[in-house]
């Protein structure tokens, strides 16, 4: 296999108990995923882990050595429960340190507002030692990266900014093409068809999306690859199956 067919994968471990209760919705799996496919990585594993430190060591440690790159969100803030770097620092063996140039960074952001920099607004300089920062235009504080480990906010509209900050940045492979098929049917009575398609076409992957609308049943059929030529071919087999079988389809779904 050559770099360029290489297929990068990131893991990411979203920490909170507000996500765990309900109290927040997260809105960022859909976000870093989307953001991820455009960089040629694939997310291929989430897990949502309370403040725990123990939780945490245990996810960062199993995701990170299972894939190119783990993300994780949330708990880098400046309150006590804001654990994230404490935990990371801890899987990764290492000391949490002060890093000068974040330091600096919220010196500056907080020059001009009541309070200036205090202890708790200093935690949000404190890193893993070796780690390098990830700019944040919003609020100041900084997103931080060691080696593969990438430690982002948990406010989407935070991480966003940091997402974009890293754009460009991280090796990946060939990003996912796709296209999707519409079709009022049960996908059980395809399931067949949907198999030897994709089994017919190794290079993609074809995902079956049922829904339930004006009283019928229908599916979304999404194929996927890194290579326009091969995702043409199964979307031709695909539809000619389709055909043949009398179903009706449209051509970038319903």
């Amino acid at each position: 296999m050559t770099s360029s067919d290489k297929i990068w994968t990131a893991g990411l471990v979203i920490i909170g108990d507000e996500i765990l209760s309900g109290r927040t919705h997260d809105k960022n799996i859909a976000q870093i995923a989307s953001w991820l496919q455009v960089q040629g990585i694939r997310l291929s594993e989430v897990r949502v882990v309370a403040d725990v430190e123990d939780r945490i060591v245990e996810a960062v440690n199993a995701l990170r050595a299972a894939n190119d790159y783990l993300f994780t969100t949330g708990g880098i803030g400046p309150t006590h429960d804001d654990i994230t770097v404490d935990a990371v620092s801890a899987a990764l063996g290492v000391p949490v340190v002060v890093h000068p140039e974040a330091r600096a960074i919220l010196e500056r952001y907080y020059a001009d507002k009541p309070g200036g920099l205090t202890d708790a607004r200093l935690r949000m300089a404190r890193v893993p030692e070796g780690a390098e920062l990830i700019p944040n235009r919003k609020t100041g504080a900084p997103g931080i990266r060691r080696g593969n480990v990438i430690l982002m906010a948990g406010v989407p509209h935070i991480t966003a900014g940091m997402l974009d900050a890293l754009t460009g940045k991280l090796e990946g492979g060939a990003p996912l093409i796709a296209e999707t098929i519409g079709c009022w049917i049960a996908e059980s009575e395809v399931a067949n068809l949907l198999r030897e398609v994709e089994k017919a076409h190794e290079n993609c992957q074809i995902g079956s999306y049922p829904f339930f609308r004006e009283g019928k049943v229908g599916a979304n059929f999404v194929i996927r690859s890194t290579r326009q030529e091969d995702l043409s071919s199964c979307v031709d087999s695909l539809t000619d199956g389709l055909a043949t079988h009398g179903y009706d389809f449209t051509p970038g779904g319903i």
